[in-house]
């Protein structure tokens, strides 16, 4: 287990509500190359690795994605803080803003839900490897 500090690493502090970008910056929440994705790959693919240092690798890894996922989650609620209905409609959040108001859910940008099928776990050490370095390469 880990030790939970109940503040972030870098700690955001954004003064200014703008739910254009929130609605840009939630698919690194829950899109297909977001950290829940990346989190969840991590620590599945752990299971099995045939050495203990790498499955320690994975999962410290997954869990530093965890942490990436509570600072894309404060940026999100901090850009969408106290809206009112004049910014919701002039953004065009109103389709986020029907089904989660300002709460934070995992999506893409354009308002697909969070899927398992974004990752990816095959049982082979060698492919899932290389399936994470691809993923953080971004490919």
């Amino acid at each position: 287990m880990f030790v939970y500090e109940k503040k972030l690493q870098y700690p955001v502090n954004i003064k200014t509500t703008n739910p254009k970008l929130a609605k840009i910056i939630i698919t690194q929440y829950g899109g297909p190359d977001g950290e829940l994705g990346a989190s969840l790959r991590y620590l599945s693919q752990r299971f099995t690795m045939p050495m203990p240092e790498l499955k320690g690798t994975l999962t410290d890894i997954g869990t530093e994605e965890l942490n990436h996922l509570e600072m894309i989650g404060a940026i999100v609620y901090q850009l969408t803080k106290n809206l009112t209905e004049e910014q919701v409609k002039a953004a065009g959040f109103e389709d986020y803003f029907v089904d989660h108001t300002t709460g934070i859910y995992p999506q893409s940008a354009g308002g697909t839900p969070f899927t398992a099928a974004y990752l990816q776990s095959k049982g082979d050490p060698i492919t899932d490897l290389h399936e994470n370095m691809a993923a953080e390469q971004g490919l």
